[in-house]
């Protein structure tokens, strides 16, 4: 894994890995996440309340009915992810976790290794293709039966050139009916001061960040009828608890919805 490596630039997988906690990371991940919460105080709060969106939406997944779950740029699955939060509530549910990141995907195996209804696959997850054809999303996954996609806090990492919604309609088009989508998406809305400082930064890294405006994020769905509340910032989809809401949802600056393949 070491020849694989490159340990001189950050990784936006091991960056967000330590703004949750997790012990998953380098000192070059490290040293850009605080630079990070010096240009922005409230990164690890939005990081939180975006680890919080996911876990709610695989709830409203495992309610609706889905059981297996393809989880796209997942990171490192740290606390909280998606087999843990899928499973507590279904003991059959299935996931693979796709990343580009060799180190998020290496940490992921070894994590997961005990754990026979989860699998890692390295992996771009702008070439659907590719992603598809793997060996561990032919065993665990069926494409015939519903099954909930996952893209939170990914997309942003496409640079417009890649067009993301061709990508997510190439997820789409295999989908079947029922299945379910959840992205949730960095956006200039409601602290466009703090997002171009921030943008600079995470260019030093193999991922640069496109922030996109709700309307972009919107129209990310097509093709998808989008469950209420809509396209709104990471705290107010789906609450626990009104408690859980912040007074100034804005300052969060990330976009959260789930839609539905009718």
């Amino acid at each position: 894994m070491a020849d694989e490596v490159d340990l001189t630039r950050p990784s936006a997988a091991r960056v967000y890995d330590y703004y949750l906690g997790g012990a998953h990371n380098f000192a070059v991940d490290r040293e850009m996440a605080e630079q990070a919460i010096g240009l922005w105080p409230d990164l690890p709060l939005i990081m939180q309340a975006n680890r919080a969106f996911l876990r709610r939406a695989v709830r409203f997944c495992v309610d609706a009915g889905i059981r297996q779950f393809l989880d796209l740029g997942s990171g490192i699955p740290t606390a909280g992810n998606v087999h843990e939060v899928a499973q507590a509530a279904a003991p059959d549910a299935r996931v693979v976790y796709v990343d580009s990141d060799p180190v998020a995907v290496a940490y992921s195996r070894s994590i997961l290794a005990e754990n026979p209804l989860t699998a890692a696959v390295q992996a771009d997850l702008r070439k659907p293709e590719q992603v598809l054809d793997s060996p561990e999303v032919h065993s665990l996954l069926n494409f015939d039966e519903p099954i909930a996609v996952m893209m939170v806090a990914v997309l942003h990492f496409v640079s417009d050139s890649d067009d993301p919604a061709a990508i997510v309609a190439g997820y789409r088009e295999v989908m079947a009916p029922g299945s379910f989508l959840a992205v949730s998406h960095a956006s200039q809305d409601g602290q466009p001061e703090q997002a171009g400082e921030h943008q600079d930064l995470y260019r030093r890294t193999p991922t640069p960040m496109t922030m996109r405006t709700k309307p972009q994020v919107t129209a990310l769905f097509e093709g998808f009828d989008v469950v209420e509340p809509g396209v709104v910032f990471l705290p107010l989809w789906r609450p626990v608890s009104l408690d859980d809401v912040d007074e100034h949802p804005e300052r969060f600056s990330g976009l959260a919805a789930v839609g539905r393949k009718a």
